[in-house]
């Protein structure tokens, strides 16, 4: 096993390698996330033993001026051709809200180019079957903005700086053009284990879209429930990162 300092990625590719590690985790941000909102739980991760990785997509933060891209497709493409991921470990995925969707996909072409995602942890996140049940997505600013504030997750006074709402509208718009074109191909199924987390007080994710995440896997699927919204995770790091360690 390789850490990334032995093996090349591109530089938004954030490393959080731990001594030792078999084990490594990548993580996944939700619509117009930046890896940085993740950097605890890589945090937290590397200290348990497990090296993690968080990918930053286009349109944000180091990437700022990076293109966006037109699918989700195209995003988990880009995402796994980033690094040799087959050098860093025995893979698990962690993808949050739209990440959970993009994790998937990225776990499909890992599959088909021959490397071995163990698991996959679809956190807040729907089905990929089940995500035309959304669309069409806000598009226009102050859709994008009622939906950023109703989703939560954002400290409300930074929403009010004009300069950082316009780069997280720039963020969540690229995201939401990419998802707003997403079909699952039917019956796709990976072979990796399949594990999905939800928030008892999520009123963005409806129960079955966590359930349909067994349709998805020919491995084994869970379901587990944290107190909290959409972002229970910030709530309950602790306790999830056991739970991904555990597995």
């Amino acid at each position: 096993m390789s850490t990334q300092s032995e093996v090349e990625f591109q530089p938004w590719v954030k490393s959080f390698d731990a001594t030792g590690a078999t084990d490594a985790v990548v993580i996944f941000p939700h619509a117009g996330g930046a890896a940085a909102a993740y950097r605890t739980l890589a945090k937290t991760l590397s200290e348990r033993g497990v090296t993690a990785f968080i990918v930053q997509y286009p349109q944000r933060a180091d990437r700022l001026a990076h293109p966006a891209v037109d699918s989700i497709d195209a995003l988990a493409r880009q995402l796994f051709d980033a690094g040799d991921w087959g050098r860093v470990g025995a893979l698990s995925l962690f993808g949050h809200c739209m990440g959970a969707v993009v994790a998937f996909e990225f776990a499909r072409l890992a599959e088909e180019r021959g490397v071995a995602v163990r698991r996959l942890w679809a956190s807040a996140g729907q089905a990929p079957a089940t995500v035309p049940e959304v669309l069409p997505l806000p598009s226009t600013d102050a859709d994008v903005m009622a939906d950023m504030v109703d989703l939560g997750g954002t400290d409300p006074r930074l929403l009010e700086d004009e300069d950082f709402a316009e780069l997280l509208m720039m963020a969540v718009k690229s995201d939401y053009r990419a998802l707003s074109g997403y079909t699952c191909v039917p019956g796709a199924r990976i072979r990796a284990d399949i594990h999905a987390i939800g928030g008892t007080r999520d009123h963005r994710i409806r129960p079955h879209w966590l359930e349909n995440w067994a349709s998805h896997t020919t491995g084994r699927f869970t379901l587990s429930h944290f107190d909290g919204g959409h972002f229970y995770l910030n709530d309950h790091l602790d306790a999830v990162t056991e739970l991904v360690i555990r597995r």
